[in-house]
């Protein structure tokens, strides 16, 4: 489907790809991986066409629809569900040709080509995915102007989706998603039947959906196959046996240069050692695994208060006086929570971050604080407030007027920046950078919580498994709000749910969460359904059908897949038993030891294959009973 070949590419001076070559099959999801600034984003561009490359081909059958979200989100008076079913061109031109097609012949060819396509399920597609992405039924009728720019991104996401591109090319989809739409995200693109190349750092999203991984690594493309856990440990191994190959073959080249030293002045050892010397020649080195930066967190540890830190109680906070949108509030935090917010977009997570940060007064009730607390508080938009012209060093020196020069790098250093980095300007920095600096920041005075909101939209894998690592080994109290699920479930031991104005202990784990979110989406289908048929029994009966109809065309490869997976494993189930029955002949062991072995080598392939289809089974059972 996608052949890359040998490209080359620089940016100025900066070569992002040397020679790299890879092909990608019809139907495989991939994964595409690699540090901030390695060229993944480029290597779309060359791909949509939109860059040309310096070397090389990218060969892209001519047949085969790409897309990609769109940069600019939309913004016009059209509502919803209309941006998102316009996104398919093809539904859209044949629909406007079936309201002025005249010709008998071209009616019936219009007609039978929407068919072919589902037109008549189209509606209720898209309804469905914006109301994955956190749009309820209203909010889809209102116009894209009426809304901010991280959710009209999700409308722009949600259109690429509708429009179903045989090749889908999604850059950090889950940036401008809570975590409720992300993990909608991961079940929808999991059971996706087409091509999709995904560059993102959140490892739970590329562990669940990705087929295959594409390292950009040195101005390589790399592949490994599975999801991105599997694809660690395979680098891992390979550096690890790359390395101890190095060091037998430094060994072999001394042994062989101290005989050419040896022997290359006699006469009677000279073809030996000019022999040796060509051998030496065609050795190619082994490289030596290049040892990337790595980046590193290390939150300072407060001293010790007595508990509780911060109380709550029947209090109320919100922007707009006597509209709260938190009410009654009665919690408390103390020096050992690590809490993670769960709740859509909008229904106070932040609100109650910057209460706890004071940066929200309470509308009523009481907030208590011990009078030596210390807090550090991050949100995105933070990075701007930064100063583009002036450095790290001017950042951190001007928040510790007291400090001395090595006091406040040494700081810096904690955070990554140390050496020239910390002099480099702000508006150099990257994303990823400008957020380490406000972790700096944020951390100078060694406060007791730490309120991070969206911590991890600019950090690439590698940060956000050194974040996880800092949080552990930090002492005081954290209160998170994420869309990574990996972060939430390695960093907090308890978690609140915020909605209906209300913050709740939530009893359960990331999936308990996950499968209550399924179970609401059913009841508010069925919810939908049984107040349409009160109030326009006809018109309800048309949309059931409709409804029905789409939910078999989404799940029609879903079914195909589970029971393709069936038929395998009763394949490699029944190979199982004619194995053990020769294998439990009491003959097989006094014959032949390599004929046992034999079998014995094949049983264990069987149990392993088996355990991958049974596997890829369960995937697909659990991906169809979420789409039912």
């Amino acid at each position: 489907m996608l052949h890359i070949n040998d490209l080359t590419y620089r940016i100025g001076a900066r070569l992002l790809f040397d020679q790299a070559t890879v092909a990608i099959a019809s139907g495989h999801r991939v994964g595409l991986v690699g540090r901030n600034g390695s060229g993944k984003t480029t290597l779309f561009k060359l791909i949509l066409g939109e860059l040309g490359g310096d070397e090389g081909a990218i060969k892209i059958r001519k047949s085969m629809s790409v897309g990609t979200v769109a940069q600019e989100a939309p913004a016009g008076p059209e509502s919803l569900i209309s941006t998102v079913l316009a996104a398919d061109h093809e539904l859209s031109d044949l629909n406007a040709r079936a309201k002025t097609a005249t010709d008998p012949q071209d009616i019936a060819e219009i007609h039978t080509r929407l068919a072919d396509i589902d037109a008549q399920t189209a509606p209720a597609r898209a309804a469905r995915i914006l109301a994955g992405l956190g749009f309820d039924e209203e909010a889809q009728n209102r116009g894209c102007t009426e809304f901010s720019g991280g959710w009209r991104m999700r409308v722009a996401l949600a259109a690429t989706l509708f429009a179903r591109p045989d090749l889908l090319l999604l850059d950090e989809p889950t940036n401008h998603l809570d975590l409720e739409a992300a993990l909608w995200l991961e079940d929808y693109l999991a059971a996706w039947q087409g091509t999709i190349i995904i560059i993102s750092h959140d490892r739970t999203l590329l562990n669940k959906v990705v087929t295959q991984i594409i390292h950009l690594d040195d101005c390589k493309l790399n592949r490994y196959t599975g999801g991105y856990d599997q694809f660690e440990n395979t680098r891992r191994e390979r550096q690890n046996l790359d390395a101890k190959l190095r060091t037998k073959q430094i060994a072999e080249r001394q042994k062989i240069e101290a005989f050419v030293d040896r022997f290359r002045a006699k006469a009677s050892k000279a073809r030996q050692a000019q022999s040796r010397v060509k051998m030496l020649e065609r050795m190619e080195p082994i490289a030596s695994a290049a040892t990337e930066q790595t980046v590193t967190f290390n939150f300072p540890n407060p001293p010790p208060l007595s508990p509780p830190l911060i109380t709550l109680d029947e209090l109320d906070v919100g922007y707009t006086e006597g509209k709260p949108i938190l009410k009654k509030l009665d919690l408390r935090i103390d020096m050992d929570d690590r809490i993670g917010l769960l709740g859509a977009n909008g229904n106070g997570k932040s609100t109650l971050v910057k209460l706890l940060a004071d940066r929200l007064k309470p509308m009523a009730g009481t907030l208590r604080k011990s009078s030596k607390l210390r807090i550090g508080y991050f949100a995105q938009h933070q990075t701007d407030e930064l100063i583009v012209e002036q450095t790290p060093y001017d950042h951190a020196a001007r928040a510790m007027p007291m400090a001395t020069v090595s006091k406040v790098r040494a700081h810096l250093g904690s955070f990554g920046f140390s050496g020239d980095k910390a002099n480099t300007v702000c508006g150099n920095l990257s994303g990823g950078e400008k957020a380490r600096l406000l972790f700096a920041l944020m951390s100078l005075e060694a406060p007791h919580v730490l309120l991070l909101d969206e911590p991890t939209n600019h950090l690439d894998v590698d940060a956000r498994e050194a974040l996880v690592q800092a949080l552990n080994a930090y002492d005081g109290a954290v209160i998170l709000v994420s869309h990574d699920a990996h972060l939430l479930e390695l960093s907090c031991d308890r978690l609140w749910q915020v909605g209906g104005g209300k913050v709740t202990p939530f009893d359960g784990d990331l999936g308990d969460y996950r499968k209550m979110l399924v179970e609401q989406r059913r009841d508010e289908r069925r919810a939908q359904r049984s107040d349409g048929d009160t109030e326009a029994p006809k018109t309800n009966r048309k949309l059931q059908r409709q409804e029905r109809a789409a939910q078999r065309a989404e799940t029609a490869d879903l079914r195909k897949s589970v029971k393709t997976a069936e038929k395998k494993l009763e394949r490699l189930a029944h190979k199982r038993d004619e194995l053990e029955k020769h294998l439990s002949d009491p003959k097989i062991y006094g014959g032949s030891t390599a004929k046992l072995m034999e079998l014995q080598v094949e049983m264990g392939t069987i149990k392993s294959q088996m355990e991958k289809a049974e596997e890829h089974w369960l995937q697909m059972t659990e991906a169809l009973e979420k789409a039912s």
